[in-house]
């Protein structure tokens, strides 16, 4: 009986260092439940959720401990969260800017180097929740759009190389007004296949034809929206037509009859806007290739360079790289010939086809550009 008592004591001081280890080691290492669920919910689950793009669930701790290892690559090496844009380079301070803090990287290097440790379910905070795929994302700001228009029915198959659908449509727009915000939405069934949709203004001119006018939006991974900055009115045309250039990429699912929408918010009190001239959403600098083809050796890079002067002082709202599947890098600096200065303003050395952003300057950080200054693009 003795040595009965004696056994059981042993094993009773045995557990305790144990057990107390376990809560050293959960309060010295970030756990799962107390910091990295809140991360992953700011950061990955936008995508990173059933139905949405991302190609696995992140939603809870079973998700995502078996993609530890290359969750802390990727952050580590700040491919993900997806957001091309130079740290230290220029303008810093964005709006929506998805770059994950410093803190929050070594916190998820520090959680997977320690094991990936769940820790104490009482600390795992409450789901976020999330926009349905096919709502408004900027319905939860500004409420759902006051018009909207929709591309002509297209069939997408299954399987195939990328298709394009350029059809134009009658706005139904009856009434000139000031945009506030405009956001282009896919079908909920066609999400992952539809790469881009553009959509540009189609009016009719002074000889009663109908030319193309200003770009209406650009859709893509990672740019779903833009918001026209505060006291800035971007004029819709009335009786205008709308014309779409849509890229679809087969991913599996036919989708019949599919339809892409453009929403439209308008200012409620157009009185407070004293400039008739449309505010410009899209200005393009002149490129040296004229427009011509590229010859890019194998292996090899190639850089070309366009330029925009302004007889008048300009403020820049934002900058979006805009390459494709061969494009590595772009930056934008200004050259102000009255003081002989050239200053970079943005730039992305390690462009990504698959996300087209918009960044999107703070107030207060806009760019202002004094009157004959050149804005250089490199690509």
């Amino acid at each position: 009986m003795k040595t009965t008592k004696l056994i059981g004591l042993f094993s009773a001081m045995a557990l305790t260092p144990n057990l107390a280890g376990a809560q050293d080691a959960m309060d010295e290492h970030p756990t799962y439940a107390k910091e990295v669920s809140r991360i992953i919910q700011e950061n990955c689950q936008g995508c990173h959720q059933p139905g949405q793009i991302g190609p696995m669930s992140f939603t809870n701790y079973e998700e995502v401990r078996p993609w530890a290892p290359l969750i802390q690559l990727k952050v580590a090496q700040k491919e993900m969260p997806p957001y091309q844009y130079d740290d230290h380079i220029g303008v810093q301070n964005l709006k929506n800017d998805w770059r994950m803090d410093q803190e929050d990287i070594d916190t998820i290097v520090a959680w997977v180097n320690a094991g990936a440790p769940f820790g104490n379910q009482e600390d795992l905070p409450p789901p976020k929740q999330f926009p349905e795929v096919g709502e408004w994302r900027l319905a939860s700001e500004l409420g759902e759009p006051d018009h909207v228009i929709k591309s002509s029915a297209w069939d997408v198959p299954a399987n195939g190389q990328d298709l394009w659908w350029e059809p134009e449509v009658d706005s139904g727009i009856t009434e000139s007004r000031c945009i506030k915000a405009v956001e282009t939405l896919p079908s909920k069934a066609a999400h992952g296949s539809t790469h881009h949709a553009n959509s540009h203004l189609v009016v009719m001119d002074d000889d009663g034809e109908w030319v193309r006018g200003d770009r209406l939006l650009e859709f893509a991974f990672g740019k779903l929206g833009e918001k026209v900055p505060e006291g800035a009115c971007r004029k819709v045309p009335a009786n205008s037509k709308v014309g779409w250039s849509i890229h679809y990429y087969p991913d599996g699912n036919a989708v019949p009859n599919d339809q892409v929408s453009v929403g439209i918010w308008y200012h409620d009190d157009e009185d407070e806007f004293v400039e008739e001239e449309s505010y410009r959403q899209d200005l393009r600098s002149y490129n040296l290739s004229s427009g011509g083809d590229y010859l890019i050796p194998p292996h090899g890079k190639l850089m070309t360079q366009g330029f925009h002067s302004f007889d008048h002082p300009v403020r820049i709202d934002s900058w979006q790289p805009h390459l494709h599947l061969r494009g590595v890098a772009m930056s934008m600096e200004i050259y102000d010939p009255n003081i002989g200065r050239r200053e970079m303003l943005s730039q992305a050395s390690n462009w990504n086809a698959g996300w087209n952003h918009s960044h999107t300057y703070e107030d207060g950080y806009q760019p202002l550009i004094p009157a004959n200054t050149t804005i250089i693009l490199t690509a």
